[in-house]
């Protein structure tokens, strides 16, 4: 691993100029994938920057606001999140293993990168990194996009992410002279618009937590999430549902993980049970089992919320 200056500012507008004005910074958060594209060689910074104190959770003026920094675990256990948001605790708990919920922030896990194993291998100078092919398209495939792919066909690894888009937050944002808010469907970057970013943050901006809009009466939520290993794996497909109380299930939010470069929405229209979720899909050579296997996860956590 390349050496690197460890940086502590001590509030969130120094950490947007130190990224801003530094060649060479990194946001750590907790660190567990900045440092694992470090000991691979996919990123080298010069510096790596631990950000301000933004570990609360918070409801007021119906909205809940969780900082960037809060742990995954500490989302898991929070008993507030449980009852009201459930979605979101679900996500967290499934995320990753213990070890890594104790250190892991939901800033981190939205702004992670690609687990793709061309990306994440050294010996790959794939279009992501800067090079002129997407390996993957024709290569090794099975656990990558079946729609919205192309030039780039990743998937994105957050499972909170998916848990947020179903709850339609807002992703806080400071960067060196300003703050805005983005809604978490836009947050995200799809390859055709950009292939070497994975979300809209600019130079010098850092994300300082999420808002979400608090539930209404009745509201039910879940995530459910299919992998391969049990006691921890990233998503292979997962699936984040809010259904309002009184309303039809078609009035509800269904949000897809494993299946897009970014998190996937559902329109409402076709969250139904008997609905295809993902009729414009495009399997590649190795994936096509994730069409039935997402249908399947759907309607399980559907039956579930309206049982």
């Amino acid at each position: 691993m390349k050496n690197f200056e460890y940086l502590q500012p001590s509030e969130v507008k120094q950490a947007a100029k130190a990224l801003a004005d530094g060649n060479g910074v990194r946001a750590m958060a907790g660190g567990t994938d900045l440092l694992d594209l470090m000991k691979t060689g996919i990123d080298r910074p010069d510096q790596a920057m631990a950000e301000p104190d933004l570990r609360t959770i918070k409801e007021r003026d119906g909205v809940l606001r969780v900082g960037a920094l809060v742990t995954l675990r500490e989302i898991a256990e929070s008993a507030v999140l449980r009852e009201r948001y459930t979605v979101l605790q679900e996500a967290a708990a499934a995320a990753a293993s213990p070890q890594l919920r104790n250190v892991g922030t939901l800033g981190g896990n939205l702004c992670q990168r690609p687990r793709c194993s061309y990306f994440r291998d050294d010996d790959f100078d794939c279009l992501r990194k800067g090079g002129d092919t997407c390996f993957a398209a024709e290569g090794r495939n099975r656990f990558h996009c079946v729609i919205g792919g192309g030039p780039c066909y990743i998937v994105h690894p957050s499972d909170t992410a998916v848990a947020l888009l179903a709850l339609d937050a807002k992703v806080m944002i400071q960067g060196k002279k300003r703050r805005r808010e983005v809604p978490i469907r836009e947050f995200f970057v799809l390859p055709e618009d950009d292939h070497e970013r994975e979300t809209v943050l600019e130079a010098g901006e850092v994300v300082t937590g999420v808002e979400i809009p608090e539930p209404q009466p009745g509201d039910r939520s879940s995530y459910t999430k299919f992998r391969f290993r049990e006691s921890w794996d990233f998503a292979v497909v997962s699936v984040g549902v809010v259904v309002p109380g009184g309303g039809s299930v078609t009035d509800g939010r269904v949000a897809l993980g494993g299946v897009a470069p970014v998190p996937w929405l559902v329109p409402g229209t076709e969250a139904g049970p008997d609905r295809e979720l993902l009729a414009d899909a495009e399997p590649l050579t190795e994936n096509g089992y994730k069409l039935p296997l997402v249908r399947n996860l759907a309607r399980r956590a559907l039956a579930e919320l309206l049982d």
